[in-house]
């Protein structure tokens, strides 16, 4: 059983660093659209209509979390101990932000989009009514990778206590490490001064 606890962390790394991308590109893609149709029937020109609407239709909270996600995977990799914990912690919980902020992020853009759409054309907010708004792939998306990076945030909060760990020689050299290499300095330099008497006919011993 334990073996099976250290095996998941190379497949739980790679699902959570899957998942949390999925989810941050997504998150920056249009989640809405007014149906071309409908676009037609502004007698806009399509350029005009891409630069009504860019930018608008994307979930930018969702991306920072999804993005928050994604970093700690990378600092789980680093690191051990309780504070791996942690960081698998804050994992999850960025996951569980990024479903939250979509589905909140979601019910605004399909109640808003059309309205700010065919304001920012230049026509009155009424126009907007006649006008569907639907969701898509990308919105699906969205929800996937969070809900993925939701599943490998838990287990890895449950299982990193059982996973592999970089060895103390990766860690940052300490004050003891120190200490060595300046008596070892000391050592040398001890060691060049009974040359130097020696070469210069002293016995060094006297």
């Amino acid at each position: 059983m334990s073996d099976r606890r250290r095996a998941s962390f190379g497949p739980l790394v790679l699902l959570g660093l899957a998942a949390g991308a999925l989810a941050a590109v997504s998150a920056g893609k249009d989640q809405v659209r007014i149906d071309q149709s409908d676009l037609d029937s502004l007698k806009l020109g399509t350029a005009t209509i891409e630069m009504a609407t860019d930018g608008t239709a994307n979930l930018p909270l969702a991306q920072a979390l999804a993005l928050v996600a994604l970093a700690s995977w990378g600092v789980l990799l680093l690191t051990r101990g309780t504070f791996r914990r942690l960081v698998a912690v804050l994992a999850a919980l960025g996951s569980v932000g990024v479903l939250v902020a979509a589905v909140v992020g979601m019910v605004g853009l399909r109640e808003d989009f059309a309205a700010d759409t065919v304001v920012k054309v230049g026509m009155p907010a009424e126009v907007a009514d006649a006008f569907s708004v639907h969701i898509t792939g990308w919105f699906w998306a969205l929800l996937v990778g969070g809900l993925l990076c939701v599943v490998a945030g838990v287990l890895a909060v449950r299982l990193a206590p059982f996973w592999p760990e970089m060895g103390s020689r990766y860690d940052a050299p300490t004050g003891q490490g120190s200490a060595n290499t300046g008596t070892a300095e000391i050592e040398e330099q001890s060691n060049l001064d009974l040359w130097k008497q020696l070469d210069e006919g002293r016995d060094p011993t006297e």
